[in-house]
């Protein structure tokens, strides 16, 4: 009997052992991740502030930049793959609609439809993701490393009340810039006839992906308007079953 105790215990020590070791690589991991993401996204606020400072106007802005934003853009998939492994608690699902929508608007759209490249509304969302992710990787890191500034987490739970609406209509407006060229120039759109049998009309997919922000929109503002209230006022939230 004792033996077998015995056995018992140490079985457990080592569980106990295993599971601090993966939690110590997971944050050590975060961490590194988290602050890679801050140094990208500050590479790309100066680039911009400093493009816009030498040539006065923000045209050819965004050819400036991309290379860097491609990467550090598509770079945010991991973050899908952390919540679906557990090493984050985060959703997958209102991961995954976040960081798709926004490779989807830099590879399908501005990267893409070069004509809505020298847009307003593209400044417009660039700089509001660049605020959102610079608070937003910064609060991670800084909460990593146990030394979390009041000033970060007022940041990251504040700032997009403002930014989040902003960053839509930029988003909307370039897509809506993009449908004449789309039309005209039936890019990644498949006429029938051809060796598949199947059409697909981009024209209207983007019609349907401005449509889609109607139901997704305020489900996403109002998650983060939950946490808000979590984090800076304690509340403690609910969540209902679907």
């Amino acid at each position: 009997m004792a033996s077998s105790e015995e056995d018992g215990a140490a079985d457990e020590k080592e569980t106990n052992h295993r599971r601090r070791t993966r939690g110590a690589l997971a944050t050590a991991w975060l961490t590194f991740y988290n602050i890679a993401m801050t140094a990208g996204w500050l590479v790309l606020a100066i680039t911009m502030m400093r493009f816009y400072l030498q040539r006065g106007t923000h045209r050819g802005l965004y050819r400036s930049i991309a290379r860097t934003l491609k990467f550090f853009q598509t770079a945010a998939l991991v973050e899908v793959g952390h919540c679906a492994i557990g090493i984050v608690r985060t959703s997958v699902i209102v991961t995954g609609v976040q960081v798709c929508s926004r490779i989807f608007m830099v590879w399908f759209i501005t990267n893409s439809i070069r004509q809505v490249q020298s847009e307003e509304s593209v400044v417009l969302f660039l700089v509001v993701w660049t605020v959102t992710e610079i608070s937003r990787y910064s609060y991670y890191t800084f909460n990593l490393l146990h030394h979390l500034p009041y000033f970060i987490k007022w940041a990251r739970y504040n700032l997009f009340v403002v930014l989040y609406p902003l960053g839509v209509a930029g988003e909307l407006l370039t897509i809506y810039a993009a449908l004449p060229v789309v039309r005209r120039t039936a890019v990644f759109s498949l006429r029938l006839p051809n060796r598949y049998n199947v059409s697909f009309d981009y024209y209207y997919f983007l019609i349907i992906a401005m449509l889609s922000y109607i139901p997704l929109f305020p489900q996403l503002y109002f998650h983060m308007l939950r946490q808000r209230r979590k984090v800076l006022h304690g509340e403690v939230i609910v969540e209902k079953d679907d």
